[in-house]
C-alpha cells in the first residue's frame, strides 16, 4: 500500500479537480441573487478546463497505476472499470458547454430584438 495511487498527490488533485472544486463552483452560481454573464462565462470556462484537467489526471494516474504493486490500483483506474471515472469530467464539460450555449442564446436573443426595435424606429 505504500506505493498506492491512492497516496498520491495527482489522486489528491483528482479529488480537488472532480469533486471539491465544482461544487463550490455550482454552490457559487446558485447561492446568487444577481451575477454577471462574464462571470458565470467563466465558472462555465472553469468547469470545461477542470474537466481537461481531470481527463489528465486520470490518464496519469492510469499509468501510475500499472506500475503499482497494490492490485486495487490496477483494477479501479487501469481496467474497464475506469471508464465510469471518466463520466465526471464529461458530465463537468457537458455542463459547462449548456451554459455557455444558454448564454449565447440569450445573448443573440436580445441581439435580434434590438435588432428589429430599430429597423421599425427607422421606418418611422
Amino acid at each position: 500500500m505504500e506505493n498506492s495511487v491512492f497516496l498520491r498527490v495527482e489522486f489528491i488533485l483528482l479529488i480537488a479537480f472532480s469533486i471539491v472544486l465544482p461544487i463550490g463552483i455550482f454552490t457559487l452560481m446558485l447561492k446568487k441573487r444577481a451575477i454577471s454573464r462574464i462571470t458565470v462565462f467563466l465558472f462555465s470556462l472553469t468547469l470545461i478546463v477542470l474537466a481537461g484537467v481531470n481527463v489528465v489526471l486520470l490518464r496519469q494516474l492510469a499509468h501510475l497505476a500499472t506500475l503499482s504493486s497494490a492490485a486495487i490500483d490496477s483494477h479501479i483506474f487501469a481496467s474497464e472499470i475506469s471508464i465510469m471515472l471518466y463520466l465526471l469530467p464529461a458530465v463537468l464539460a457537458g455542463v459547462g458547454v449548456n451554459v455557455i450555449s444558454h448564454l449565447l442564446i440569450a445573448h443573440l436573443k436580445t441581439a435580434e430584438e434590438q435588432f428589429d426595435e430599430n429597423r421599425v424606429n427607422n421606418s418611422n
